[in-house]
């Protein structure tokens, strides 16, 4: 990890901090990392807290607290300290890519599933067809990917199915999208657009890049070559967007959120687009490490953005 990849991290560690409503601050258009002084801790350091704190009325301990909360675990970051009156102190991990392809290969659809919510009892009554029971249904998935113990009342059985609200003419995906895609105090998304198979439509790129996904597999396989993560890559915004995958989850079931998994889908699918260009061999050049690797890379975003749309209950086809 870079100087430049870590003050990213930083930055979008404080961007979910804005959208959790845990710091009420503007984000700032870059973050200040530099090299630990005698005395400090870790390899690098930030004074981004300190710069927060008036802001966000808190004190700079507090906002420095808040954004560690956020930092530990992401790509790259083996350790987080606090030192000082709020500085933020980072020891990096070697080998940022290939941990993360690896546990979103062990994990598969469930990578950032866990257990933060374990003990949790959530118990909702039942909702009338519509929109608050195509959320609910969803806000039920989140919290049990988090382990919360979630259900309607007493009783296990879920009790909204797709079935039980209208889609109308747009189609169950479509429907689901416009329905979960707004947060809760915004209208539904007008659906018509979101049949429209152009970038401008997001329900679009999300579902066109997992489909792009399990193209330059199926091509890198002809070409001879398949995924293994050999050799460290520079991508920092599909890092980060995967790195972030757990986090948004976690904190969409708090929040009761879904429009924030699927706000983070439409990062991951253009950070991917961007990204995809760079997998394949180009003209004679011959597969290589850095190859097979970027493919690698860009299987595990195809593996997040299906987990995710899953949670939504959409589809995420295997070609388009």
């Amino acid at each position: 990890m870079t100087p430049a990849d870590l003050s990213l991290t930083v930055q979008h560690a404080v961007r979910r901090a804005v959208d959790d409503g845990a710091l009420r601050v503007d984000v700032p258009s870059r973050v200040k990392v530099e090299r630990a002084r005698p005395g400090g801790t870790g390899e690098y350091a930030s004074n981004v807290a300190l710069g927060l704190a008036r802001p966000a009325g808190r004190s700079a301990l507090d906002v420095a607290e808040v954004l560690k909360e956020r930092l530990l675990g992401a790509p790259g970051i083996l350790a987080v300290e606090i030192t000082g009156p709020g500085f933020l102190n980072f020891t990096l991990r070697g080998d940022v890519g290939g941990d993360l392809v690896r546990a979103v290969r062990d994990a598969g659809a469930a990578y950032g599933h866990g257990t933060a919510l374990a003990g949790t009892v959530v118990r909702f009554a039942e909702v009338p067809p519509g929109r608050a029971a195509v959320v609910t249904d969803v806000v039920l998935r989140l919290l049990r990917s988090q382990g919360a113990d979630a259900a309607f009342g007493g009783d296990e059985r879920i009790h909204v199915r797709d079935g039980e609200y209208r889609p109308g003419a747009f189609g169950v995906d479509a429907a689901r999208w416009a329905l979960l895609r707004a947060a809760a105090r915004d209208r539904v998304l007008d659906g018509a657009p979101l049949l429209v198979q152009h970038e401008r439509n997001p329900l679009f790129r999300v579902r066109y890049a997992h489909a792009r996904v399990k193209r330059l597999l199926v091509n890198a396989a002809q070409l001879g070559f398949t995924p293994s993560y050999e050799t460290d890559i520079h991508a920092p915004e599909l890092l980060g967007v995967l790195g972030d995958h757990p986090v948004v989850l976690l904190a969409a079931a708090r929040h009761r959120a879904p429009d924030r998994v699927a706000r983070h889908l439409e990062a991951t699918a253009d950070a991917l687009l961007a990204f995809q260009h760079t997998v394949l061999p180009l003209g004679d050049e011959k597969p290589s490490a850095a190859h097979r690797s970027r493919l690698a890379l860009a299987e595990a975003a195809g593996t997040v953005l299906a987990g995710g749309l899953s949670l939504l209950g959409i589809s995420a086809p295997d070609q388009i």
